[in-house]
């Protein structure tokens, strides 16, 4: 039986003028936070429902603002693709912080490959960098572990500080592991730069996109009524648009089969040079490889990391690799 919740006054000041709580209820699950459903009536007698994430961690303040803002730069670019966010702020009664959106009933069956690459460019193009960099306005979170967002006008030096930190997180949750740093240090003086260095090499340019961040199948949901596709809890930034889809080829998601790379691509070109995009797609899987190892410690992730690494390096900077 689902665990009936008292809604905090914060809260309930952050509904619109006029509706009355009608019930709150434990919905759905999160390894980070506190979930809810709070089914509203209006002042018209009309009926409604938020989603309601609250969370109690020393950065809980942080973690929901860069969920707020993140899912109002999806929804402000593409009001079809995510439910809107309503409030985030501090609880009145406890030490805790909470986040609110649009209730959508959702199914999480995998989502349609068609449908999610031609919404999923269609964020992309329609987006616009408002300094015209690769980062975001506030510091975005991938699960419970906070990313590098700070602002840079190129991507070569954007990745690399993505990438490193998220390799220090890893560190100090898993342990130096040396075989894992001898790759690392290399990837990070050599092996991105030569993949994304020609990104912007002979003129070329890369328009920064707003990403997700975290696009597995468990943050994307088929409406139950209208089958349209949504996308939530987002870690945005902007960046490169291949970025956003290195998670579909990590093993440890559902959503590697090549159709969904391949339909997005159709509606997003990759960039030039062309061939070496799937490399890049690589390279960037890797990120989330570590991250996960973060989450995770013990998960077989850092080793694939090391793996995917390794391949690449023997590629692209020979008699470097250990």
């Amino acid at each position: 039986m689902s665990e009936v919740i008292q809604l905090d006054p914060a809260i309930v000041r952050a509904l619109k003028s006029g509706e009355k709580v009608v019930e709150v209820q434990q919905y759905g699950t999160s390894s980070w936070a506190s979930t809810a459903r709070v089914d509203v009536q209006g002042a018209d007698d009309s009926s409604g429902a938020y989603f309601l994430k609250t969370l109690k961690t020393e950065d809980a303040a942080e973690r929901v603002l860069g969920e707020y803002r993140a899912m109002l730069e999806i929804h402000s670019t593409s009001p079809n693709f995510a439910p809107q966010p309503r409030a985030y702020g501090k609880c009145d009664n406890e030490n805790a912080y909470f986040f609110l959106c649009d209730y959508l009933t959702i199914n999480h069956d995998l989502p349609n490959a068609v449908q999610l690459g031609k919404k999923l460019a269609e964020l992309h193009h329609k987006s616009i960098s408002p300094t015209g960099k690769f980062g975001f306005h506030v510091t975005t979170f991938d699960g419970k572990l906070p990313l590098n967002t700070t602002w840079d006008s190129n991507w070569t030096s954007f990745f690399k500080k993505l990438m490193l930190d998220v390799y220090k997180l890893d560190t100090e949750i898993n342990g130096f592991w040396k075989p894992l740093d001898d790759v690392m240090q290399i990837t990070l003086e050599k092996l991105i730069p030569r993949l994304l260095d020609p990104l912007i090499a002979d003129g070329r340019s890369i328009k920064p996109c707003l990403i997700h961040g975290d696009l597995w199948e468990s943050n994307i949901g088929t409406d139950a009524h209208t089958g349209e596709l949504y996308i939530f809890d987002a870690c945005s930034y902007y960046a490169h648009h291949e970025k956003e889809v290195g998670i579909w080829r990590c093993e440890h998601h559902q959503m590697k089969a090549k159709e969904y790379r391949n339909e997005y691509f159709k509606n997003y070109k990759p960039s030039e040079p062309v061939e070496e995009f799937d490399d890049r797609n690589r390279l960037y899987s890797v990120e989330t490889l570590i991250i996960n190892s973060a989450h995770f410690p013990g998960a077989n992730t850092r080793q694939l990391a090391i793996d995917e690494l390794k391949y690449l390096l023997e590629k692209y900077v020979p008699g470097d690799t250990t």
